[in-house]
């Protein structure tokens, strides 16, 4: 072999061996683009998920879209993940992106929610305890049913019992407004009873703030057992795949009721930033990083737990 082979040779196992060129993919991976929707439970797990990952020595980004343009843009690839999707109440806008294979959706990360519309308690107990009692008490009402910001998927599901004048709601209004707005409204309203009915779900500060309860009937919108929910996460086609590492981490995440109802109220009644709450929490429940971190390491390749603790001075 003369020196013109050997060194031909050389430089292609150089070339299959170059280190930026198997780092490419890593690269690409460096930087987790979250789309946020502006809920207070998606807040505080976005906030806790950006801790780890910053911790493991990724880059992350959060944008506040609608639902719709979540979607939209995890097809385009504008967003890699979103920590949101409440089924079955967002089937009709999750569904077409997941069957059509423009979004993935991975495991569960929260059981056990619900998501309905709800009244004070004052009203309840005088007597409307269904969806199909509050038609004969519009007048009380004003006609209005509040809802969250326009395009939610729980707006839209008001809106279709409107549309289809179901029990007899086809003259009531939806009052599109943002969870703040609602919540302000509501607010206003309970120290004089009066009456109100909107979009209400656990986890959330509002059920242990407000004295409320949950309407039942509206299983054929928004599903069975007040609308019982699961949360999933979802992330553009294929970046689980892609991004392996990240794509483990997102798979173990699982929060719970307790846990988002803890964030929740210190993000919105302590005024307290997300990311802030977030890394106390850790900070005083490091167990909950065992199993988020199974299998999964910094970027570099190390151990992702003793890093992420360390990252976080949370001490052995």
């Amino acid at each position: 072999m003369n020196k013109m082979t050997v060194g031909l040779a050389t430089a292609a196992l150089s070339l299959t061996a170059s280190p930026l060129l198997m780092a490419a993919e890593d690269q690409s991976c460096q930087s987790v683009h979250f789309a946020e929707v502006g809920w207070t439970d998606i807040t505080a797990t976005t906030a806790l998920t950006t801790e780890v990952l910053e911790a493991l020595g990724y880059e992350t980004r959060i944008d506040t879209v609608s639902v719709p343009i979540a979607y939209s843009g995890m097809k385009n690839g504008d967003f890699d993940v979103f920590l949101g999707n409440w089924m079955p109440s967002m089937a009709s806008i999750s569904d077409p992106y997941v069957e059509r294979g423009q979004v993935d959706r991975l495991g569960a990360n929260l059981e056990g929610a619900k998501y309905t519309l709800a009244v004070p308690q004052y009203v309840y107990d005088a007597g409307v305890t269904s969806v199909a009692d509050l038609d004969e008490h519009a007048d009380n009402f004003d006609g209005k049913l509040h809802g969250i910001e326009a395009g939610n998927d729980g707006n839209q599901l008001i809106q279709d019992m409107i549309d289809d004048d179901a029990f007899g709601l086809g003259d009531w209004q939806l009052v599109d407004s943002s969870e703040a707005g609602m919540l302000a409204e509501l607010r206003a309203r309970t120290p004089d009873e009066k009456w109100m009915v909107f979009l209400g779900w656990e986890p959330h500060p509002m059920n242990t703030n407000f004295d409320i309860a949950y309407l039942e009937g509206a299983d054929d919108y928004f599903g069975p057992n007040l609308g019982g929910a699961t949360v999933y996460t979802n992330t553009r086609a294929g970046f689980a795949e892609e991004c392996s590492n990240v794509g483990e981490l997102l798979g173990n995440l699982s929060f719970t009721l307790e846990m988002e109802n803890q964030l929740m109220g210190e993000i919105m009644d302590e005024g307290a930033d997300p990311r802030d709450a977030a890394r106390d929490y850790l900070q005083a429940h490091p167990q909950v990083l065992e199993g988020w971190l199974e299998g999964v390491t910094t970027r570099d390749g190390e151990p992702g737990l003793p890093a992420v603790k360390e990252a976080l001075s949370i001490e052995e």
